[in-house]
């Protein structure tokens, strides 16, 4: 009896020495992949820095003024106007009073039942 218990014992200590080398070189693999996503993004934002700085310089007044006139016949461009956006006085007024009757008269229609957008389309020939 004892010695079959041993025999359990041992067969089961091997099974788990087993199964904690796997957890141990499992936990190293995903170790290097983290140590390579690391290295990957630390390299990927030193190229985004690189590239920030570059837009920068691009987007300098003094390099981009000798491009625009250079190409300002062919894209018929220039310096933008105050017309272009338009004035106050191109707005639509409001109204100066609305109308109480209208406004009335469709209020009592709803009151007593009628439906004014059937009533328009029946007049209209629409249903």
């Amino acid at each position: 009896m004892i010695r079959n218990i041993n025999i359990l014992l041992i067969c089961s200590s091997v099974a788990m020495l087993a199964g904690v080398y796997g957890l141990k070189f499992s936990i190293e693999g995903t170790a290097s992949e983290r140590t390579a996503l690391s290295s990957h993004i630390a390299e990927q934002e030193g190229e985004l820095s690189l590239l920030k700085a570059d837009w920068a310089v691009l987007n300098q007044p003094g390099h981009i003024d000798p491009i625009v006139k250079r190409h300002q016949a062919e894209l018929a461009i220039g310096p933008v106007k105050q017309e272009q956006f338009g004035a106050f006085t191109a707005l639509p007024m409001r109204p100066v009073a609305p109308d109480r009757a209208g406004m009335d008269a469709l209020f009592s229609a709803i009151a007593e039942g009628i439906d004014p957008i059937d009533a328009i389309l029946q007049m209209e020939g629409i249903e």
